[in-house]
């Protein structure tokens, strides 16, 4: 049965604003339901136009994801390639299906990458939408007009040998690694940022503080350094999961029996998209399995939540120590960014630190949204892979451009309260477990508690006690003595990655 060119509001909410107004020229198509105008202009056709309609959901295109839809043209040129040299696809035909998706892996037509990202069929959609562009960029080329499927088709040329069930999730490890390569620039040139300033602070004194209560002395530039080192591991942590992306299951088609693809097209297809790509990409052994398992997006998703739960930790942190700047900790200062209050002059906020951490409970939610996606797969194939691409590559996104904000908003510019600092750790109660190998832990009790009543420095009591002469002590309450601290350097090794950090 047809469906009428300008269908209901109701059927149009999702598919309004692709389509043409009243009047407009439009193109008819069809499937296996009927028919659909899709505008003239338009290089998707029928099926992204049913997509449309029934997905009126989240308003973002997957074009919001660069990666996946550069990621979608290599698997479909890896495919054209591999048809050819398998005698399944015409010369002809696999040279203009080449140079369309070519020239979106080039940045071209990504405006036509228009299905939402929250879609029903397990990625079908989005297969689909790809299959029609590079079809109609491809007729193009040849110089055909739009939607003559007679020359080139979509499914029986475009998607020849594949199925949405091995392209889809192969398009979306391949976009996972690229986007996650540029992340851990950002996160890489973060934490330099916060060695940088562990160099900067080596030699200022600080009280460390455990369970919110004061504890010994330690220099800030420990402080911050220790910030760099987790950052570090967390880097480290990441790239492991770039080698189980690695693991596709192209070839499989639909469950991974190979059904409707040559014999010898798996391990071409594979060949030719590690060439495109420059990824060792290697085929699944259990290709079944691997069609249906989706356990490397959740160990990919837990080292993300990792990472951003860390940084929020650090984010934290900065805020207390920045507290203030009259009534808190008052440590360090961090760049005023915006003015803090309608009601309150002066006012000024950690928004930076606050904006990351809010990010990291974002990341931590997709989290579970992956997780509850992953379990809820049935049989051959989790039809639930659309969300789990969205909620990971927008984690990756966002995680990427916090890592950039608080960087170059707030860390970069980070000043130190020195004489504050200083006078806290002189009147420091917890600089005498410092002299406790000199005078033992029963005495240094006594002193402490001495201090704390009367106020009085800790190195004059311990001289006025006859335990230790003034040269002993000021050579044990030295700045080196009492932190431990050897020179900091930013000589963490910078973590070769492909990709540079967004600007």
């Amino acid at each position: 049965m047809s469906t009428p060119a300008y269908p209901s509001a109701e059927r149009r909410l999702g598919a309004s604003e692709h389509l043409a107004a009243p009047g407009t020229p439009t193109r008819t198509e069809s499937d296996s339901l009927g028919t659909v105008e899709v505008p003239a202009d338009a290089y998707w056709g029928v099926h992204t136009m049913r997509a449309l309609e029934n997905f009126p959901i989240s308003k973002r295109p997957i074009s919001v994801y660069p990666d996946l839809v550069i990621a979608l043209a290599q698997v479909k040129q890896a495919a054209a390639r591999a048809n050819k040299e398998v005698g399944a696809l015409s010369p002809q035909k696999q040279v203009w299906i080449d140079e369309a998706c070519q020239r979106i892996i080039d940045g071209e037509f990504h405006e036509q990458f228009v299905v939402g990202v929250i879609q029903g069929g397990a990625g079908t959609s989005t297969n689909m939408n790809a299959n029609e562009v590079i079809t109609n960029v491809a007729l193009e080329i040849a110089g055909y007009p739009k939607a003559r499927y007679d020359i080139l088709h979509p499914i029986d040329d475009v998607n020849r040998s594949q199925s949405t069930n091995d392209t889809y999730p192969t398009a979306l490890k391949l976009a996972m690694t690229a986007s996650l390569t540029t992340m851990l620039s950002e996160l890489d040139q973060l934490r330099i940022a916060f060695g940088r300033k562990g160099r900067d602070f080596q030699d200022v004194l600080k009280v460390g503080r455990t369970q919110l209560q004061d504890a010994v002395p330690m220099t800030l530039g420990q402080e911050f350094h220790g910030f760099a080192t987790t950052l570090g591991e967390d880097i480290a942590r990441l790239r492991e999961t770039i080698k189980l992306l690695s693991e596709v299951n192209l070839g499989g088609t639909a469950v991974g029996t190979g059904i409707t693809a040559d014999p010898g097209y798996g391990a071409a297809v594979v060949r030719h998209l590690s060439e495109i790509t420059g990824q060792p990409l290697e085929t699944a052994p259990d290709l079944v399995e691997a069609t249906s398992d989706t356990g490397v997006f959740m160990t990919f998703s837990s080292a993300l939540k990792r990472s951003a739960i860390k940084l929020s930790k650090i984010c934290n942190d900065l805020r207390l120590l920045s507290s203030g700047p009259q009534a808190g900790l008052g440590e360090i200062n961090l760049p005023p960014r915006q003015a803090g209050s309608s009601i309150m002059p002066g006012k000024v906020n950690p928004v930076i630190p606050e904006a990351v951490s809010q990010v990291a409970y974002a990341v931590a939610g997709a989290d579970v949204t992956v997780m509850m996606a992953s379990e809820s797969g049935q049989l051959q194939l989790n039809a639930f892979e659309p969300v789990i691409a969205h909620s990971l590559l927008q984690s990756i996104t966002w995680m990427r451009q916090a890592c950039w904000t608080l960087r170059v908003n707030c860390v970069d510019g980070i000043t130190a309260n020195t004489e504050y600092l200083e006078a806290q750790v002189a009147s420091s109660v917890g600089v005498i477990t410092a002299l406790i190998p000199f005078i033992g832990y029963t005495e240094a009790a006594k002193l402490a508690k001495s201090a704390l009543a009367t106020g009085r420095p800790v190195a004059d009591l311990v001289v006025e006690a006859g335990l230790m002469t003034r040269e002993d002590v000021t050579a044990q309450l030295s700045p080196s003595k009492l932190s431990g601290a050897r020179p900091i350097t930013i000589a963490i090794p910078v973590i070769e990655m492909k990709g540079e950090p967004s600007e």
